[in-house]
């Protein structure tokens, strides 16, 4: 395929780079210094953990414009940046499918507005990364972990072009694409698991893992945003998405926040989290406010979430490293605990 890839950050970058390696005509579209170190560079990828460097020779071009032909453009850029660019893109009639690629919590109408239902597909990126200096340092779209593609039509089902898009990204090197029938959903229920949660209790730990991973009442309040948020959407008649998170929310508190702890604790959040939330802080408010539309049409209460997106909105004081004043729901586990001890009470006098 003749690919454009509109934004040079890192996952645009890095898809880019793949998608040449596995043998499609990529283009990859950069601006100012950006641009002058990938004349210079190249792509440069610096592998984490191992620091493991290659060089990609991506062929660059600065303008998009109405007269451009390719079979596919990736938009791989914040959505708040991407929202920018509608305009621009819109004035080009001859590419037939425009594939972005980032967090949404809104949907697709904005987008669809702008540049019609059929040339619209959203996705998302499922990678991580940063860029230090005109090096991309990644920890997926490698050997051993592959890059992840999620994409899905904006009304969900799965069409033709759905499952061709699927096949050619996944011609790239190290990338997998998966196809999503509720690619709406599933964007939503990715905003409501970071950002009006976990990111932003991060922020109250000074965006800083460790810390987060010992302080007890930013786990808590991480999981609690996230079982709110998760809540809304239910109650709005999203279905789950990925359907694993269903379990997922079932554990009791005292369980969930110490998986939480050690997840947060995992070194690859250095890369998958702090690194992205540190550039990123416009994308989360966009998010948030988005996030809070949800939350006002489903009527639900959720003071955690609120909570949250408000200490962040100010940019508060962290919370004392290793708090441990919020009182965790020990009865999540003993009412279950006290069910299954009288059902056995019963079945024994029952004999």
């Amino acid at each position: 395929m003749k690919i454009l890839v509109f934004g040079a950050g890192p996952l645009g970058s890095l898809l880019a780079a793949r998608l040449f390696q596995g043998g499609h005509e990529v283009a990859l579209l950069a601006r100012g210094v950006r641009l002058g170190d990938l004349k210079k560079y190249g792509v440069a990828l610096q592998r984490w953990p191992t620091d493991e460097m290659e060089s990609v020779r991506v062929p660059i071009v600065e303008v998009f414009s109405p007269e451009d032909d390719y079979d596919l453009v990736l938009v791989v850029m914040r959505k708040n940046s991407a929202l920018k660019i509608l305009p621009l893109l819109s004035k080009n009639k001859k590419v037939p499918t425009f594939l972005f690629l980032m967090n949404n919590a809104a949907g697709p109408s904005v987008i669809i507005d702008a540049m019609g239902k059929d040339r619209v597909m959203m996705g998302f990126p499922g990678a991580a990364g940063y860029r230090e200096g005109h090096t991309i340092v990644h920890l997926n779209g490698s050997p051993d972990r592959p890059a992840g593609i999620v994409i899905g039509e904006t009304d969900g089902g799965i069409s033709t072009r759905l499952e061709k898009i699927a096949q050619e990204l996944g011609k790239g090197l190290y990338i997998e694409a998966a196809i999503e029938p509720y690619m709406d959903a599933w964007s939503k229920y990715h905003v409501a698991l970071l950002f009006p949660s976990l990111a932003s209790a991060l922020y109250l730990c000074g965006n800083d893992n460790l810390r987060m991973s010992r302080t007890r009442d930013a786990l808590v309040l991480a999981w609690r945003g996230i079982k709110e948020g998760f809540s809304v959407l239910k109650g709005l008649g999203y279905p789950v998405r990925p359907k694993y998170m269903k379990r997922f929310l079932l554990m009791p508190e005292p369980f969930a926040v110490y998986l939480l702890g050690k997840l947060i604790k995992n070194p690859r959040m250095e890369v998958a989290m702090v690194r992205h939330a540190e550039a990123i802080r416009d994308e989360i408010q966009q998010l948030n406010a988005e996030f809070i539309s949800l939350v006002e049409q489903s009527g639900m209460f959720t003071p955690t979430i609120r909570f949250l997106i408000d200490q962040f909105n100010i940019k508060a004081q962290p919370l004392p490293d290793g708090s441990r004043s919020i009182r965790l729901r020990w009865s999540e586990i003993l009412i279950p605990v006290l069910v299954i001890c009288l059902i056995m009470l019963i079945l024994l006098y029952i004999r």
